[in-house]
Parts: structure tokens; sequence; C-alpha cells
């Protein structure tokens, strides 16, 4: 990751080090000790940098990361098993069809990633405590901070986080529950700001923690405290008197966002999809981000912008698609009548003018060449969902792009990769042969709406991207106020926030640059439709399902499901080798 002011080629040795002894796979108190003790090896600039380090280590950037978790549960984003691919034992399927169990990867995986950050983020704080470093303060809290970031997220999935204080050596493993701990966390991450940076001062960027960072998670924070408060109720009681200050958690969330949205350090992108491209580094939209940057070091994850995109279909003659996620119908039907909004779709427009329209046989120029590529032509996508018919490039015998006579790339309709006579033809409608399993036969593996919504980057292979991963950025704080607003029951200031976002976004000069259309009325349903409008595919979509009381009810391939599932098991392994912990309920 792309940490200018802690990883630097010295420290690089130790940091694979720490990571190797930090990423066991069995939450021991002996790893935690074993970890904490490791620190004293560790300047507190190296130990801090291990800890920022995991963000970007494939937990908030990796398909099979958080993202699994909180998009694949949900109407948003599933991986269903296509013929031959994507079987993997069923760990996909049973993200959304809600059949996990302790012993699935994914829950897994999940856990012993966002658990290491916790014990990175412990070591860094230790370290740093025992120094004396002009820049104590700062350091301190940021890995506080981080320390809050991913307990908030241990918490939020698995309803308990492990802690262990590190200023006492061999301290006994606490387990902490939700339902208390938030509140803690909540206190905890207040008492920072002041010794946080600004966004910008003191030599710090959005990929570090600062006081803008820490508004954004007391945001999420008091937005989701009613759930944590009683996990597996029938409805939320959000207005709650706040864990410090004034007034309700509503208060709380209108007042952070209040201070970002009000700073003069934020503002909407007019093309919304700049938040999610290449050049999206600094962008001014984002608070808290993932740096990512392709060094040859630990390249940042494509997997965002790659899992959706079919084996045949092309950024340069060296890059291909996976034909992996798509979205379901449910959601992209959530649409109807909203295409012309400018987060729904955009087209790409060449430097000649030429516009890649995606829906006929052509040709656009092959002057845009992908970076270090030795002079491979670059074809730009469109972006946000795709449906329909698709065209692109074809490769010849030889490896490269078909192109017209006159040296521009040709344009042709597409087929599967692996079903060679079926029509690339991305349908909404899923139609699985078992409504109940989220299984396609060979010839069926088109189906399923396309998100395009993170830019796919070429340059180096398929699995290597520089595009920053938002963790907080203004649109989804607004979505957080307008949400507050409306169950305070200020509607008309609800609907203000949600029209700052629909009419700050606009369409493409093909379409004359048209902003966004506001709306006249809001209600629930539609408070709820348009935050998943803002949202999509940003890691947020189960938290705002629990919220409107939608993660329980059935759609495609998912079933009407207990309330239990609101939070994931804690994995067997850990069971296994550690007592302290009780698994949650239903599991």
């Amino acid at each position: 990751m792309k940490l200018d002011r802690f990883i630097t080629p010295k420290n690089i040795l130790f940091i694979l080090t720490f990571l190797l002894m930090a990423g066991c796979t069995k939450l021991d108190e002996v790893v935690i000790d074993e970890v904490l003790r490791g620190e004293e090896l560790a300047s507190p600039e190296e130990a801090l940098a291990a800890a920022y380090d995991r963000l970007g280590d494939r937990t908030f950037v990796d398909n099979g990361g958080v993202f699994a978790m909180q998009e694949y549960t949900t109407d948003v984003a599933m991986l269903p098993t296509r013929g031959s691919d994507w079987g993997d034992g069923g760990k996909w399927r049973a993200m959304h069809e809600f059949t996990w169990a302790p012993d699935n990867p994914i829950v897994t995986d999940n856990w012993n990633l966002l658990t290491d950050g916790i014990t990175r983020s412990l070591a860094a704080i230790r370290s740093i405590s025992n120094s004396n470093i002009a820049q104590k303060e700062l350091f301190l809290a940021e890995a506080k901070g981080l320390l809050a970031y991913y307990t908030y997220n241990t918490l939020d999935l698995y309803g308990q986080a492990p802690y262990k204080d590190p200023q006492v050596n061999n301290a006994p493993l606490e387990i902490r529950q939700a339902a208390t701990a938030i509140d803690e966390l909540i206190t905890e991450v207040e008492s920072l700001i002041p010794n946080l940076a600004n966004l910008k001062e003191q030599r710090t960027h959005n990929g570090r923690f600062t006081k803008e960072a820490a508004y954004a998670l007391l945001a999420n924070m008091y937005m989701n405290r009613a759930v944590y408060k009683d996990r597996y109720a029938s409805s939320f009681q959000f207005k709650e008197p706040a864990v410090n200050g004034s007034g309700t958690d509503m208060d709380r969330v209108i007042y952070y966002t209040s201070l970002l949205i009000n700073s003069g350090k934020f503002h909407l992108a007019s093309n919304y999809f700049d938040n999610f491209s290449i050049e999206n580094s600094g962008a001014p939209e984002l608070i808290f981000v993932v740096v990512q940057k392709i060094d040859n070091i630990r390249n940042g994850d494509n997997d965002f912008g790659y899992m959706c995109v079919e084996r045949n279909q092309r950024p340069s003659p060296a890059n291909r698609g996976t034909n992996g996620s798509c979205t379901t119908p449910e959601f992209y039907h959530s649409w109807d009548g909203n295409h012309d909004d400018p987060r729904f779709s955009r087209k790409y427009q060449y430097k000649d003018g030429t516009w890649f329209m995606n829906d006929a046989e052509g040709s656009v120029p092959a002057s845009d060449i992908v970076p270090n590529s030795k002079g491979l032509p670059w074809f730009h996508f469109n972006s946000g969902i795709l449906a329909g018919p698709q065209y692109g490039p074809r490769l010849t015998a030889a490896g490269g792009f078909e192109m017209t006579a006159d040296g521009r790339i040709k344009v042709s309709a597409l087929y599967m990769e692996k079903s060679k006579e079926t029509r690339m033809d991305f349908t909404p409608e899923l139609n699985f042969d078992n409504s109940s399993q989220a299984v396609l036969a060979q010839n069926q593996i088109n189906r399923g709406a396309r998100i395009f919504k993170f830019e796919y980057d070429p340059e180096e292979g398929n699995g290597s991207s520089k595009v920053d991963i938002p963790l907080f950025r203004l649109g989804g704080i607004y979505t957080l106020r307008a949400e507050a607003y409306f169950r305070n029951g200020q509607i008309a200031e609800a609907m203000a926030d949600i029209n700052m976002l629909r009419t700050s976004r606009k369409r493409e000069a093909l379409y004359n640059n048209a902003p966004g259309s506001p709306i006249t009325s809001l209600d629930e349903a539609r408070l709820y439709k348009e935050i998943g409008y803002e949202m999509y595919w940003e890691m947020y979509r189960r938290q705002q399902m629990i919220r409107f009381g939608k993660f329980d009810l059935p759609y495609t391939a998912k079933p009407a499901t207990d309330p239990f599932r609101r939070i994931f098991p804690i994995p067997q392994s850990t069971m296994d080798v550690n007592k302290t912990f009780t698994q949650n309920k239903g599991y």
C-alpha cells in the first residue's frame, strides 16, 4: 500500500517478517502475545505500517474479503457457480443462499484477517507507547483509530471481537461483545479526536486515519448502534439517547456527518465513476481509503474491477476478465424508471470523440496505450451496470486485437469463452434451474447483469490495480445523514440530501452533461432505493438491508431466513483452540 510516511524499502523486510508472524490462522493467546512481543523488534513506524497494511492485504480489497460478507449476502451482488467455474466447494453460493456454517472458508478467512488487524494494531499501540518519537501522540491516536476500525468491523460481522491490553505483559484475552463494546468504541474514538491530524496536515493523506476518518467511523457506529444493541429484534430503536453528547443516536449521526459535509474539504464528483477510477488518488470525495499502487512489492488488488468482467472481455490483448460476480434481478429492477440516473451507467468517449456505445459492431481508436506495456492498445469498457448483448475487441490467432484496415480496434459481437456458441448477453434474469441454488449450466454462464463500477486496471496482469478503495466517502456520508434525518422525522432535510446526491452527478457529454433529476417525495421504500443507488458494490449493503428490515426476506436463490443469520458464526477453527469464545446463536 502507498503509505508514503511509513513504508520504505528499508523496513519492507521487517513488515514481511511481521506479517508471517501475525498471519497465523488460529486466534490463540500465545499468537497475540508473540506479536505483541515482536513489536520490540520494530520501530513505531514499522509497527504502524504493518497495522495499516492489513487494510489492503486482502481484507478490504479482495473479492473473498469483507466484500464477500457485506455484498454477496445481499441483493446487490452474488457469485453463482457458472458451469465448470466458481464451484469451490460451494463456499461462494453459501454466502448468497444463506447456508454458511462455522467451517465456511470465507467466514474463517475474514475472521482471521480482521482479528489479525486487531492484533497488529495492538502491537503498534504498544510499540508507540513505549517510544519517545516526536509524533508519539499522533501515531498513537492513529493506531488506536485502526484498532477501533478493525474491531468495529469484527463486531459488525461476528458480534464479538478479541482484545488484550497491549501495555500488560501476558494480559488475559478479553472478548468484547457488540451490545456493550459499541458504546466503548464510540467513547474511545471520540477521545482520539484531539490527537488526530486534520486531513492533509502533518503530512497526512486520505490513506491515514485522520480526524475526518474518525468522524465518518463515528457516524457509522451511531447509525448501527441500535442493531448491535439487539441484533435479533423485529425492529430497532434508532432514537436511543446517545452515548456521549446531547440528543439521540440519529442526532449524533447528523452531527458527525455535518462536520464532514460542511468542512469544505470534500465535494461530490460530477462524474460519479471518478470515485472508482484508476485516477482516483486524492479524489475530493474520498475521506478514508485503502491506497493502492502497482510497485511490484505488493501490488494493489484488481478484484472489484475484475470479478464481473467476462473472460472474452479484454481491456488489452494481454488481459481478460473472469466471468464471476453479477447483481440480482431484484437490485437491477430497483433501477427501473431510473436508467437516466448518472450513477446507473456511463458511456466511454475516446480522445477523438468516438463513443463506445456497446450496442453494435464498429471500431474505436487504438491510440490509448496501456502504461508500461510496450505499446499494447487499451480498450475502455463503459461504467456502471451492464446488461444485454456485449460488444468489444476479439483476439487474432497471433494474440493481438482484431484491427480495421485504417488501424482502429475492431468492435465485434462477443461470445462466452467457455461456451463458445453462447452469445455474451448479460441477462438481468438469472432463472436458475433450481430456484433455491445459485448454479448455472455451462450454456447459461452469460446470465446476470454485471457491475463495472470500479475501473479495470490493465497495467500489470489481471490481478493488480492502483485504484484506491474507498472505505468512507462523501456520497456515503450524505446517505447516512439523509437516513438519520428520515428516522428523526425530518423528511424535508432527508430529501434535500438525497437530491443533492442525485443532482450533483451529471451524465456524459453524449447526454449533454445532464444532471440527475430530483425527487419530489420521500418515503422509507424510496430512501432505501436511493441509498442503494449511491452505495452499491462498496461493502455497506448488508448493514443497510438489516437496518431496513430486508435482510431476512427471500429473493433470487435466497430463502426467507431467521434473524440469527444477521451475524456470522465464530469459525470452528477458533472455537477448537480457544474456549473463551461462545458460539453465536443458531450456529
